[in-house]
């Protein structure tokens, strides 16, 4: 069968990644430029259509991707003017993977639902690395029928795709990782550092702590910018910070009070505030030692 016409928007560092996959498996694909727009040439260089407004995306594709960073841009991508709800057409789909709060995301379903438009939440795992090898984790969420027409297409984007329920699921999910992952991610870097004021060099305390059950992915990201200053996780400290503060919403909304991802919403806004903001999670090992040694 033909492969079906991509449109898609949000070609920062994922997204980019993910188009330059699409399109090196001959996928056609139309863009929109959001903020990056070096990618957006870089797409239209190799062959991609730009396409001015959300409605005019949605007229040319079957489906559309969105990869923006966070609910409140997704919205205005589909109901603002001359958004994607202006232009979809009846039985094309719409996939957000970013990572967005569940409540909007369920009110999208429904209200595409209603124009025979299909809506999965799918945001990722893994890096931008890993997405121009067709080896992200996806998490999808949305109609089971939905998600089995879409498969194949998630499949050349990822090595792990997960059907994990109803609408909303997704972004339940991601925001539950990218909470346990920031707060693995502050508490290594706080460890390096206090392990500096104490004279303990960095690559024995990591030997000590990666021996046993604690060892992780997350981890081994910090350690490469403590020991080796090579940062091996693209993810900046604001969109780290906003991710936070979803998981800490969402949390509220289901009648739980958070007192650990409170500590780390802190930990990451005092970074962004101090001019942290648009460094990398992995940094964070430098602000804490500079700011523990004050």
């Amino acid at each position: 069968m033909p492969k079906p016409i991509i449109g898609f928007v949000g070609l920062g560092m994922m997204g980019s990644a993910m188009v330059e996959r699409l399109q090196s498996l001959e996928y056609s694909l139309f863009v929109l430029a959001n903020n990056a727009r070096e990618n957006v040439d870089k797409a239209v260089a190799r062959g991609a259509i730009e396409v001015s407004y959300g409605s005019e995306l949605a007229q040319n594709c079957d489906i559309v991707m969105i990869c923006v960073d966070t609910s409140q841009s997704v919205e205005g991508l589909i109901y603002g003017s001359q958004g994607l709800l202006e232009g979809i057409r009846a039985g094309s789909y719409i996939i957000d993977f970013g990572t967005s709060i569940p409540e909007s995301t369920k009110k999208i379903a429904k209200d595409l639902k209603n124009r025979n438009v299909g809506y999965l939440d799918a945001p990722l795992g893994r890096t931008p690395l890993f997405a121009r090898e067709g080896k992200l984790n996806i998490m999808g969420a949305g109609s089971q029928k939905d998600f089995d027409v879409l498969k194949p297409v998630l499949d050349d984007l990822g090595e792990n795709i997960f059907y994990v329920g109803p609408s909303g699921s997704g972004h339940s999910l991601k925001l539950i990782n990218n909470f346990m992952a920031m707060t693995t991610a502050a508490a290594m870097s706080e460890a390096f550092a206090i392990g500096d004021l104490s004279n303990i060099p960095r690559e024995t305390l990591y030997n000590i702590m990666s021996a046993g059950p604690l060892h992780s992915g997350m981890m081994d990201f910090i350690k490469e910018q403590a020991i080796a200053g090579d940062i091996k996780l693209e993810f900046s400290v604001k969109n780290g910070l906003k991710d936070v503060g979803y998981y800490v919403d969402m949390a509220e909304k289901l009648g739980y009070n958070s007192p650990i991802s409170l500590g780390t919403k802190k930990s990451l806004s005092t970074a962004s505030d101090d001019g942290w903001a648009d460094k990398m999670v992995p940094e964070l090992v430098d602000y804490f030692s500079k700011s523990s040694s004050k």
